[in-house]
């Protein structure tokens, strides 16, 4: 049988001036990782200022029993 998966999707926000968003997505995979979640992938659109992200999609998977 196939192992099935489940997602999800953490967005967080990137100010030009924020100085607190390593620390913040550092946080939120190891908030998650402690739950069953592992990290897949990072999502970060270019859509900002001269391309520049404005927010970062962190994307979790985990195994459904």
């Amino acid at each position: 049988m196939q192992q099935r998966y489940e997602y999800t999707f953490v967005r967080l926000n990137v100010g030009i001036f924020s100085n607190k968003a390593e620390q913040e997505y550092q946080e939120t995979i190891h908030r998650h990782a402690r739950t069953g979640w592992r990290l897949v992938q990072v999502f970060s659109p270019g859509i900002g200022i001269y391309g520049s992200a404005t927010f970062y999609e962190l994307i979790f998977e985990r195994p459904v029993s």
